[in-house]
């Protein structure tokens, strides 16, 4: 085994030294190739914060230098035939602190039977506002059965650094397999933060200033688990939905899986009085994904209306949903809200998408109150499946409503957050291969416009192909998560000391 190791890095040595210079060579010729580089960062824009975005030249080659400069700088690297450029990281922040506003130019040079060729220039623009330094996911394997390895994690945008937040256990321990989901964070900060345990020692994770409890949601006068929370953006409230969820396997389509809710009302929640209240509690409609305003004075949700509900006993509701699953659209509405008597007002229609022939899901208000940004697809609300859906916004002072054509792709764009200054969307996307979520990342400018959006930078560019997990509901926060994996577990798995909520009629 020894031999073995001396053996490998002698030959990993042996590489290095026959890596072409960083640097541009001397001569190249021009030719008129289409540059062709995974992930595609070609013509991108950019945080002036971003770690760097490492690329595998694709055109074939011996050997590749790609230059990347700015007014003051430039970054080098060079590959041998796997055309792995990976850059210097003090370097590249230097380029991008000296080049906020700006843009970058890139050129590829690429070694040929001896001889250096370059290919066209491409451009990498540099926002001037940086994007929120943290991103929160869950990371599950693809399967629609079990969780028995996945985690919620956060990722350093600045570096490549990935930290843990909780992992399920991974002892394979039918006792110990629960999964987590609904990660959720109060105005981008991670002092106040909640998510979901199901199954084995299931319950709510509150945390608040670094420590954690267990709270049991469930109540008799609730329709079922809470799910889908939004924080109020200053007080210890909550808004989830509860849903009735199923799904059911696709035989014939390229959208292999179909989540359907066959009940869904919206409930409020006080962290700190642990009681709980219905906002909504309906029959034929089904509301869903509430989300608050950034003043916390109205609340947005998702609401489809199922007459087909209407008379019937609550035994067959899901087989209604899925036998008309494909015509079932949200609408997305709104509620005044007056935080001094906690009493919402009557529901109003914000975007009318069953008209369009769309259905919307997850509206999420920018910062500054002006933009209501959504997900549209084809019909139902769990987008993450559907090759149809798209990220669209309304403008709140003029009413208009566009799909972000520049961010979107063929395949399925869904689960958004804005960061904190509004300049900035991060998503849920399966353009690459339509198996995998990835993070994709678009500038999002003051004119209600988006640009080409990125997939998350790391520093091996092929990871993305060799990572066979998905990447679900990313979530910006300013700062770090302040409580322990550790302390998360012991939280979790104390089944005696978990709170229980209260229902406030």
């Amino acid at each position: 085994m020894k031999h073995t190791i001396l053996y490998i890095a002698a030959f990993s040595l042996l590489l290095v030294g026959c890596k072409p210079e960083a640097k541009a060579p001397e001569q190249a010729t021009p030719v008129q190739e289409a540059v062709s580089i995974y992930p595609d960062y070609l013509d991108v824009t950019i945080p002036p914060n971003i770690a760097p975005l490492n690329f595998m030249v694709e055109n074939p080659g011996e050997a590749y230098v790609a230059v990347i400069s700015g007014k003051q700088s430039e970054v080098v690297a060079s590959a041998l035939g796997d055309g792995k450029m990976q850059f210097n990281a003090e370097e590249w922040k230097q380029l991008l602190e000296q080049n906020k506003g700006n843009q970058l130019t890139a050129t590829v040079y690429i070694k040929r039977d001896g001889q250096w060729v370059s290919l066209p220039v491409w451009h990498i623009d540099v926002a001037p506002e940086p994007i929120d330094r943290y991103l929160s996911y869950r990371l599950i394997e693809p399967s629609y059965e079990l969780y028995r390895q996945l985690g919620l994690y956060q990722r350093d945008l600045e570096t490549y650094d990935e930290f843990v937040v909780y992992e399920n256990n991974r002892s394979y321990s039918e006792e110990h397999n629960h999964c987590v989901n609904c990660h959720n964070f109060q105005a981008y900060d991670t002092k106040r933060m909640l998510f979901h345990v199901r199954a084995n020692h299931g319950g709510t994770i509150f945390v608040e200033n670094g420590k954690a409890r267990k709270m049991n949601m469930k109540v008799d006068s609730v329709l079922s688990n809470c799910v889908y929370p939004t924080w109020h953006p200053t007080q210890p409230w909550v808004v989830f939905s509860s849903n009735l969820t199923g799904q059911a396997f696709q035989l014939r389509d390229n959208d292999k899986i179909e989540v359907v809710d066959y009940g869904s009302d919206l409930v409020f929640f006080d962290a700190e009085k642990g009681t709980l209240t219905n906002i909504l509690k309906t029959n034929v409609d089904m509301e869903t994904f509430p989300c608050w305003s950034p003043d916390g004075r109205r609340l947005y949700y998702c609401m489809a209306r199922v007459t087909q509900f209407e008379g019937t006993p609550d035994s067959i509701r899901a087989d209604i949903v899925l036998a008309y699953h494909d015509s079932i659209r949200y609408n997305i509405y709104s509620m005044d809200f007056n935080p001094e008597t906690r009493r919402f007002g009557e529901p109003q229609l914000e975007v009318r998408c069953d008209t369009m022939g769309l259905s919307a899901t997850v509206p999420r208000v920018s910062p500054d109150g002006k933009y209501l940004l959504f997900t549209l697809g084809k019909f139902g609300q769990f987008h993450i499946w559907h090759s149809s859906s798209d990220q669209w916004v309304k403008n709140l002072q003029t009413g208009d409503v566009y799909p972000l054509t520049e961010a979107n792709s063929p395949e399925q764009d869904s689960y958004h957050t804005w960061s904190s200054n509004g300049r900035w969307i991060v998503f849920s996307s399966r353009r690459e291969d339509a198996n995998f979520t990835r993070p994709a990342i678009a500038y999002f400018d003051n004119q209600g416009c988006a640009r080409k959006a990125f997939i998350l930078p790391q520093e091996d560019p092929e990871y993305h192909r060799l990572f066979f997990k998905s990447y679900n509901v990313p979530e910006l926060t300013r700062s770090r998560v302040p409580i322990s994996p550790e302390a998360l577990h012991d939280v979790i798995y104390n089944d005696e000391a978990a709170g229980q909520a209260v229902y406030k009629p």
